[in-house]
């Protein structure tokens, strides 16, 4: 009772906020992913950054509960020297309130302590993107790649959190967008290693495509998502390091969605998706399930600035390489906690509104349900876990405004 309490707290705060016509929560954690072919020379100041505080009040085995009070900022200097390609160089930066140094590592969740070698004040490390439009519908990035929500991964795939505590996402992406599909496919290289190295090299290979029935600008559009993740771990000259066991995990899913534009001033958008997704152990055995599977079905409306969701998790033996701990079927705390089959029910009211000139802030309230279940781990052996309620709250403000310094 003094959960749901809370959830309603969230939702009331947010609902005295409307104010205006619909929007999505897509202008707070997406990039513009398209070159402007009409921007030749010019030498661009480009400021990208999020303040935010998000508290998890995570229930029940398979994830403790924290809080990330902090802010990330991205400032970085582009130059168009053809009409075609752009180069941008600058720093990323992270800093969670009451923080004073963090491990040299790229953070993909909340960073584990790694020794000694730290950075003092902020997480930082170089940024540089070369975005080339290749081709008619084609768009190639090198370096700093278009990452995060800019992927359209289902929650379960990859957990939205990640545009807080994850670094920006570096190596290879291919962009393709004819009239029939959207398809991102990128590398993103999380591990470099030397010759002798005494860690592995990482690095995840990624798909996410959208096939489209119809125009995705129709009142009624019907598509079907596709997504593929895998996960290496290896090496081959890293001849010091500890661990020295090949490891690769896969993740993919399919399925089918529906978008609405009904012809209605209090809904200006429905979305119903099925999606059917598949985990492998394709090498190592580090985790404790080889293969499995789950099925995830959500529906979402926008009204006014809010945007509504209902979703069932329904999962057997899966476990989500980037995805939020709580759609997982193994303890991120325990390692040794194992819940073969995972049911859940969760609920979402997100809020976002553009304040204009490269300036957006929003917040959400989750709520989720994981229902009971047969479960184990070392120290209490089988047992049966009960019905667990957790929550989720936060608040951001994304600021991105772009000032033009000189056109050659």
């Amino acid at each position: 009772m003094r959960n749901i309490k809370r959830l309603l707290g969230a939702v009331a705060f947010f609902a005295v906020s409307v104010m205006a016509s619909a929007q999505n929560d897509s202008i707070l954690f997406e990039d513009n992913t398209r070159i402007d072919t009409t921007a030749r020379g010019e030498l661009r100041l480009n400021i990208d950054g999020m303040g935010f505080f998000r508290d998890n009040e995570y229930k029940g085995s398979l994830r403790k509960g924290y809080t990330l009070p902090g802010f990330w900022l991205q400032p970085t200097v582009s130059y168009q020297p053809l009409s075609r390609l752009r180069l941008e160089a600058g720093a990323y930066m992270l800093h969670y309130w009451g923080a004073n140094k963090y491990p040299c590592m790229n953070l993909h969740d909340i960073g584990t302590w790694m020794g000694e070698q730290t950075q003092k004040g902020f997480h930082i490390l170089p940024v540089f993107n070369a975005h080339l439009h290749a081709a008619k519908n084609v768009e190639l990035v090198l370096g700093t790649i278009y990452g995060r929500a800019n992927h359209h991964l289902a929650e379960p795939l990859y957990n939205p959190e990640a545009a807080l505590s994850s670094d920006p996402e570096a190596g290879l992406q291919v962009l393709w967008r004819p009239s029939f599909m959207d398809l991102d496919a990128w590398v993103n290289w999380e591990s470099f290693i030397f010759d002798e190295d005494n860690h592995q090299e990482a690095f995840t290979v990624g798909l996410s495509a959208s096939l489209k029935a119809n125009g995705s600008a129709r009142k009624t559009h019907v598509y079907f998502p596709l997504q593929i993740l895998m996960q290496h771990r290896g090496g081959e000259v890293n001849t010091t390091a500890d661990e020295r066991q090949i490891k690769t995990w896969m993740n993919a899913a399919a399925g089918v969605g529906l978008t609405l534009r009904p012809e209605c001033s209090l809904v200006s958008r429905l979305n119903f998706e099925g999606m059917a997704m598949y985990y492998s152990q394709v090498a190592g055995n580090m985790l404790p399930f080889d293969k499995g599977h789950a099925f995830y079905v959500k529906t979402e409306a926008d009204m006014w600035r809010f945007r509504v969701r209902a979703a069932y998790w329904d999962a057997n033996k899966f476990v989500s390489i980037f995805g939020n701990p709580l759609y997982g079927c193994v303890g991120i705390d325990d390692e040794s906690y194992v819940m073969p089959r995972n049911r859940m029910a969760s609920v979402r009211l997100s809020y976002a509104q553009n304040l204009g000139n490269g300036f957006a802030w929003g917040g959400y309230a989750d709520l989720f349900n994981n229902f009971p279940s047969d479960a184990s781990s070392e120290s209490r052996g089988n047992f049966h876990e009960t019905n667990s309620m957790s929550i989720s709250a936060g608040v951001y403000l994304r600021i991105n405004p772009s000032y033009l310094l000189k056109k050659f």
